[in-house]
């Protein structure tokens, strides 16, 4: 996850010194010609600029160019990283990725109330994440709580969500044990907790022991963990995110250690998962330093894409099918450092990729036949880029 020189700790410790980050880096996709695309698109974006500044930013997306204009910013606390809005694009929901919240060893998490208007965000509240250095946040699919990962010490919580959207303390808190062989594994590290598809169960993916661990959630907000992990990594490959295929059961890992790609075929009855191939995301011959970070399948389903820090690229994989397997369609040369997240509109058209040491973001048009991508041409100026979230125009102003 962090970089030999620079470690998510001592990025923390360099920010509250004064040293921003650097670069975020946004990409359009094109997908074909007969896609339809939305007028425009809402990407709202989570960032490690300065807390005494914006530095929660939203943007409009323009499909057919990928054009990106600003429209609003807010100042969001201290290292509001990941991001995630509700179903009803009434609230947004920001950790900030700390290790000391008012005098206690915890991350934070925030709400916001979302203006119709202006898509700007006011504040409602803070609470405490159940474990420090947050660096992930989704909601179950019930709309009723927040799902945390907690990297400094492997962590995950569940919080629940009150009237307006209000976070109410944390209603359960999970420890993860235990430690893999890498030297950036000396203790748990949680750095993704999501829901399945069907709500059924939540997963939570450690970084740090190389564990993928199944939950269910009960009715009063306590994370019940099944009784055996639902998926074991190699010993040092560093799992660091989960996504799910959009409509098959597949799921896919990457490995931010050992800069892998894991396809898992995915029993929804059980809540595991089953190992169907492991491919690295680099080229043949790189022998550089690396440490992967983003993954996401396109919205057609057909192919697959995740991002390399240190190479400096996306690696686009075909999926097939019927096994779920993956074959390499490309490696995608980024231009900008560290493409810390990337993401697609809705339509598939476009891809978003920030690139938190360069302080840009670009975008690249998508083909939804083949895969590749293809510049846009358009650039964006951003301090340290860390999240990119993309929702349809819902914006009434």
């Amino acid at each position: 996850m962090p970089q030999p020189s620079r470690s998510r700790r001592h990025f923390l410790q360099m920010l509250s010194a004064g040293l921003a980050g650097s670069a975020l880096l946004a990409a359009c996709a094109r997908v074909g010609s007969s896609s339809t695309a939305a007028t425009s698109y809402l990407v709202y974006v989570g960032t490690y600029g300065p807390a005494d500044q914006d530095n929660i930013w939203l943007y409009r997306l323009e499909p057919a160019t990928g054009g990106l204009t600003r429209v609003t910013g807010a100042r969001g606390g201290a290292s509001p990283s990941f991001l995630t809005v509700d179903a009803r694009h009434r609230t947004l929901y920001a950790v900030n990725e700390i290790d000391n919240y008012q005098g206690t060893p915890n991350g934070g998490v925030s709400a916001f109330a979302i203006d119709q208007q202006s898509g700007g965000l006011t504040l409602l509240n803070q609470q405490a994440s159940g474990g420090t250095i947050p660096c992930y946040i989704s909601l179950d699919k019930s709309g009723r709580h927040a799902l945390v990962a907690n990297y400094g010490n492997g962590t995950v919580a569940a919080l629940p969500l009150g009237e307006g959207g209000k976070l109410q303390p944390a209603s359960s808190v999970d420890q993860h044990t235990g430690h893999g062989p890498h030297k950036n594994q000396t203790n748990p590290r949680g750095h993704c907790m999501l829901p399945d598809p069907s709500g059924k169960f939540l997963f939570a993916v450690d970084l740090g022991n190389d564990t993928v661990y199944g939950y269910t959630l009960a009715p009063g907000g306590q994370l019940q963990r099944l009784p055996a992990p639902a998926h074991q990594a190699k010993p040092g490959a560093g799992p660091r995110i989960l996504t799910f295929h959009p409509s098959k059961p597949l799921a896919y890992l990457i490995n931010e250690l050992d800069s892998t790609m894991t396809a898992l075929a995915y029993d929804a009855s059980r809540g595991t998962f089953r190992e169907i191939q492991t491919i690295t995301t680099l080229p043949a011959g790189f022998t550089e330093w690396n440490a992967c970070a983003d993954v996401h399948v396109s919205p057609n389903g057909k192919f697959l894409y995740g991002s390399n820090r240190g190479h400096n690229s996306l690696v686009v994989y075909a999926i097939d099918p019927s096994s779920g397997r993956l074959t390499l369609v490309e490696h995608v040369m980024l231009p900008g450092k560290t493409p810390r997240s990337f993401t697609f509109d809705p339509s598939g058209r476009v891809v978003l990729v920030a690139h938190q040491q360069s302080d840009t973001v670009v975008t690249y048009f998508a083909d939804a036949r083949t895969g590749r991508l293809t510049p846009a041409g358009i650039s964006v100026d951003m301090t340290s880029p860390v999240c990119l979230q993309v929702y349809p125009d819902f914006l009434r102003g």
